[in-house]
């Protein structure tokens, strides 16, 4: 049985190899550097055998275990003892929750004994098998466009919401939205249209400049059948401008006295963070957040005590995001940190010892994670780890010692068993790169270059391919997402990208669009979507000019939704920089997109139309010179189809050649890379001629 087990598996990989060829884009088998991909790309991300270790600590800090080539071990950090107990242990899958934008349709009480659940519209409470039903609401329809237990389809992708009803501690109070629909436009999405019949999603998704659906937070009480409806808005009538505009990232506080809520007023610009009285409907603020020049961050890391009294809140109040430790009555105790560089996240609180363990990027740049220790109070805060390099840890329950992960773009990870001091004790692994070099892969570089505006040194990575021959050229690929607060650049080991594999030079950069570099530096971007970071991805192909390998004449670039926007954005703005581009699930213009996120970074129209103007892509139409791919889905209702659609017509009045792939059905996604490579050799290689040796 075993072995012809073994042969119908290998037969199987042999006609799924065989497929594939069959089934790749037909002319791009003909193409230059195609027989490389296909031998090279599937052995790349197998290449190196991580020096990673992700420890699971015993309780008492004294050991912890491990899996490694497909093998479980133990080690006893004492006699710093490594033992094989059996094979790898497969991790759990995980539930991947709902849809994008969505919210759960119930939630069970803690308890265990009751459900609350959403229906056409109205909330209902039953036992947890489905018996003994109340109706909580009545009036939620689609004549009055009320809805309860639901919230909007922005509310689940700008603001994180996946549920929309929050049970009490002790279960006996349920807390949930209401959202009225009335006032607010609606999109209507078409779905299967490669079907006889289509069909319809109806949306309400208010796009900038549109009225917002009024929002509010009730609470129903299970022993007194009382709903209470929180004043949100210290009694003030909804409008688009007051604090209280978007309501979000709502729980209970541990004893179940209070909900607790985000509110920001429409700019995002003043965040409060609320208490409210769910027996009076009452609200106060606990902690409140300005940066007026241009948003605050809606949802800061927050981290309740065990005492249930205090709190750690993050903020940019500074310039760079710090900790605060705060009381639930709203006093601040007392700033954990104050750094001119940026905190990221918790990694501990040991309240007996009064410390917190947190992730800062101190080390030699902005990527460079490193583990810090501080006091409670403030003091002796310690970097516990070498900042040359990037890292991840895992910290033992006791706190004596430390897992420790590093690695650099260019150097894979290793991993290192460190005290409470920061001292190494222990060489845990190192990756092997064995593979790696016998496939000639080529790590990745970093390089530095300034921002446009001349003030700013920023960041770039460069993918080479393996067989790389510097004197030869070779045409390169802007791979960019390019949107506000991510991070191109990044000091996690990088493999080369498979597409180099193609014969390409492939590039990822930062401009002043970068996370964790401090606000006003973000702040440069307020306003001028598709400018400012444009810019500067232009200046960072220019500062590869001067490689002889690079052929600055052959240069594409590409991107899915925000990256569709960098792409398209980047080739009419700079005809000179840039010769190709596949523009997918673009945004063409600012005023298509949710008002959530668009007028966080763009301000209201009505503040900023220039801006809104500057950066439409339909009045850039007819400064198309290069090669343009356009793709979108039709069922995408995320970056609506409009948005391509408005910019084919443009280009179509503008007398442009251009390109159009379609996705029947398909939602905010990217076409095949097959194709999209077919287009770059097409019009980056073979209109061009292939890469030519260099004259020395």
């Amino acid at each position: 049985m075993k072995n012809n087990l073994t042969k119908w598996c290998l037969a199987l990989l042999f006609f799924i190899g065989l497929s594939a060829n069959i089934s790749a884009q037909d002319k791009l088998q003909k193409m230059p550097g195609y027989d490389r991909y296909r031998e090279i790309a599937p052995q790349i991300r197998s290449s190196v055998v991580s020096g990673a270790i992700y420890a699971e600590w015993a309780e008492d800090g004294k050991s912890f275990e491990y899996n490694q080539d497909g093998k479980r071990y133990s080690y006893d950090v004492r006699k710093k003892e490594t033992t094989e107990i059996g094979d790898a242990t497969r991790p759990q899958r995980r539930w991947r929750g709902v849809a994008r934008g969505r919210q759960y349709a119930s939630a069970d009480s803690p308890n265990g004994e009751l459900k609350a659940y959403t229906k056409d519209r109205n909330m209902y409470i039953s036992n947890a098998d489905g018996s003994n039903v109340v109706a909580i609401t009545k009036d939620g329809n689609e004549q009055t466009r009320l809805k309860y237990g639901i919230a909007t389809w922005v509310y689940g992708e700008e603001l994180g919401q996946s549920t929309a009803m929050w049970w009490s501690p002790d279960s006996k109070k349920v807390a949930f939205y209401r959202f009225d629909e009335s006032t607010t436009d609606t999109y209507y999405v078409l779905l299967n249209q490669l079907e006889a019949y289509d069909s319809l999603e109806v949306m309400s998704y208010p796009k900038v400049g549109a009225k917002n659906q009024p929002v509010d937070l009730m609470v129903y009480d299970l022993e007194t059948k009382k709903t209470t409806l929180l004043d949100i808005r210290d009694g003030k009538a909804y409008e688009d401008g007051p604090i209280g505009t978007y309501i979000y990232g709502i729980d209970w506080t541990p004893d179940g006295k209070e909900l607790l809520f985000h509110s920001t007023n429409r700019r995002q610009n003043i965040m409060e963070y609320k208490a409210a009285d769910p027996n009076t409907g009452k609200t106060r603020v606990v902690v409140r957040e300005e940066w007026l020049p241009s948003f605050t961050k809606n949802t800061p890391e927050m981290e309740i005590l065990a005492d249930g009294q205090r709190f750690i809140w993050a903020s940019e109040r500074s310039g760079f995001n710090n900790y605060y430790l705060y009381n639930f009555d709203g006093t601040l105790i007392n700033a954990l940190t104050q750094h001119d560089f940026e905190v990221s996240n918790i990694v501990k609180v040991d309240e007996e010892a009064g410390e917190v363990y947190y992730m800062a990027r101190s080390g030699e740049n902005h990527m460079k994670m490193q583990l810090h220790r501080v006091k409670l109070d403030g003091t002796k805060d310690t970097r516990l780890t070498d900042p040359a390099y990037n890292h991840s840890v895992s910290i033992a329950p006791d706190g004596k010692h430390f897992v420790d992960v590093a690695q650099t773009h260019d150097v894979a990870p290793f991993t290192n068993l460190i005290n409470a001091k920061g001292k190494v004790v222990a060489e845990l692994a190192k990756s092997d790169m064995t593979k790696f070099n016998e496939l000639g892969l080529k790590k990745v570089e970093v390089f530095t270059f300034t921002s446009a505006d001349g003030e700013t040194e920023l960041h770039g990575m460069l993918h080479f391919p393996s067989n790389f021959d510097p004197n030869k050229k070779y045409p390169l690929i802007l791979s960019n997402y390019g949107g506000p607060a991510t991070n191109a650049f990044r000091e996690t080991f990088t493999y080369p990208d498979a597409l180099t594999e193609y014969g390409f030079l492939v590039a990822n950069i930062d401009g002043r669009n970068v996370r964790g570099r401090g606000k006003e530096l973000l702040d440069q971007l307020y306003g001028n979507l598709g400018i400012v970071e444009m810019d500067d991805f232009a200046a960072g192909i220019k500062s590869l000019y001067n490689r002889p390998y690079f052929d600055k004449e052959s240069v594409g670039v590409y991107g899915t939704s925000y990256g569709g926007t960098t792409a398209a954005t980047s080739l009419l703005r700079y005809p000179d920089v840039y010769h190709a581009a596949v523009a997918n699930s673009a945004v063409t213009d600012w005023r298509n997109y949710d008002n959530i996120y668009t007028e966080r970074y763009m301000s209201t129209l009505e503040d900023n139309l220039e801006g809104y103007e500057a950066s439409s892509l339909m009045n850039m139409a007819k400064d198309l010179d290069g090669e343009l791919m356009i793709f979108f889905g039709t069922s995408d209702n995320n970056v609506h189809p409009s948005n391509s659609l408005q910019l084919i017509d443009a280009l179509q009045k503008a007398r442009k050649s251009f390109e159009v792939q379609v996705g029947p059905d398909k939602g905010h996604t990217a076409m095949d890379r097959e194709r999209m490579m077919e287009f770059f050799i097409d019009r980056l290689v073979l209109q061009k001629g292939i890469p030519i040796e260099i004259d020395r």
